[in-house]
């Protein structure tokens, strides 16, 4: 033995130190940080419980916790009997079944939170007609139950599993471009694809149902405020002239300033919500993409033995990539959960009231003879002069 090398079984220098120390110290993390995401889910408040998006986010940290603990044992035991896959085919198959179900179901749940998020803010009516709160618990069901139909497929003869370098880990023969394997390497890279083009498209609409929302509900304070301290009206003519919003001016519907000031207030917990989804998106699309990639590329190419060795590195990379989305998503909601995402939070809504007010009280250029809400001043009576005539823009919700 020596500060770089082990002995095991009577060979010496079968491993270093350094080599099994990452994948040991990453396995010892993910389980930490899974462990406490679930202890903080499980002290949320009660009406937090009850939520499908708090159901989905319990479903992905528990899935999360059970792709570390039934795949990363598995490598350590290669590294520590150097680099030798002391399993066979079988082990082979089941360590591939789960990176492939561990690794679809993650952005099925994740691609599951960004339509719930859509239906809430884009489609209220229907999603609080449709949606309860058991409906987590069966798309999580129904979640694992065709990624597991799906990545049993290798097994069954659609596909093959076979070690990838350096010995430590398995996965789909993703250089073979005959038949069954190419065509199972093509659909999981496909649906990979499409979920996550899915959660990016419905989490960019809610985003800007947000910040359309917020706009509306600035001009409506603005109105309110303009109703509660504007000037009363008087003849068209007059000296005095002085614009407020056409919601006002025309007999605005109350109920409707209310509705969306109620949109105001409750759109806090909403952009909670949506900080959290887009940062775990984000994570995931950085992780998990770069392996997807890897099969569209090894499908659509043929290396030459001089590239064979570049394009195993790039695997390797690629795989070690996605291994760290589960210990990073637990981290990502502990942190966007707690008073610092309550910070962040309070600055955006304030950028964002900022911008609706700027855009409620930018002067707008009208026509000759454009029409317009006009409300004369009464004279003041304390002989000071009577306010000059004033052009203001037409705001509407």
């Amino acid at each position: 033995m020596n500060n770089s090398s082990l002995t095991v079984n009577g060979s010496s220098s079968l491993f270093t130190i350094s080599q099994v120390t990452t994948p040991a110290c990453m396995f010892a993390v993910g389980v930490f940080s899974n462990l406490v995401a679930i202890v903080v889910l499980c002290v949320s408040r009660k009406e937090k419980k009850e939520t499908t998006f708090y159901t989905l986010v319990c479903g992905l940290a528990v899935t999360d916790l059970l792709g570390t603990c039934l795949t990363s044992p598995i490598v350590i035991d290669t590294y520590l009997a150097g680099f030798k896959w002391r399993g066979g085919q079988p082990l082979c198959d089941y360590f591939a079944f789960m990176l492939l179900f561990f690794g679809l179901a993650g952005m099925s749940i994740l691609c599951a939170m960004a339509v719930e998020r859509y239906l809430a803010i884009n489609h209220p009516y229907l999603y609080g007609r449709h949606v309860r709160p058991a409906t987590g618990r069966w798309a999580l069901l129904a979640v694992y139950a065709l990624n597991v139909l799906l990545c049993a497929l290798p097994s069954m003869g659609v596909g093959r599993c076979v070690r990838q370098h350096p010995d430590t880990w398995c996965y789909i023969d993703w250089k073979k471009h005959d038949g069954p394997q190419k065509a199972f390497a093509f659909t999981y890279a496909v649906l990979s694809a499409a979920l996550v083009l899915v959660t990016v498209c419905c989490n960019a609409c809610v985003c800007a149902a947000l910040v359309a929302m917020r706009r509306r509900a600035s001009a409506t304070r603005a109105a309110e405020g303009a109703a509660r301290h504007g000037p009363r009206r008087s003849s068209p003519g007059g000296p005095g002239r002085f614009a407020v919003p056409a919601a006002l001016a025309f007999g605005g519907s109350g109920v409707r300033q209310r509705r969306f000031a109620l949109g105001c207030r409750l759109s806090g917990v909403e952009v909670q919500m949506m900080c959290l989804l887009v940062a775990m998106t984000a994570v995931f699309v950085v992780c998990s993409v770069p392996l997807v990639v890897r099969i569209f590329v090894n499908q659509l190419s043929s290396n030459s033995p001089q590239d064979e060795k570049s394009s195993q590195k790039l695997d390797l990379q690629a795989i070690r990539m996605a291994s760290f989305n589960p210990i990073l998503d637990p981290w990502v909601y502990i942190l966007c959960r707690r008073k610092l995402l309550g910070r962040c939070v309070h600055l955006c809504r304030r950028l964002l009231c900022k911008m609706s007010e700027n855009n409620a009280t930018r002067p707008e250029r009208r026509p000759p003879g454009d029409p317009v809400s006009v409300f004369t001043l009464p004279a003041p009576t304390d002989g000071t002069p009577r306010m000059e005539r004033t052009e203001c823009t037409h705001v509407g919700p």
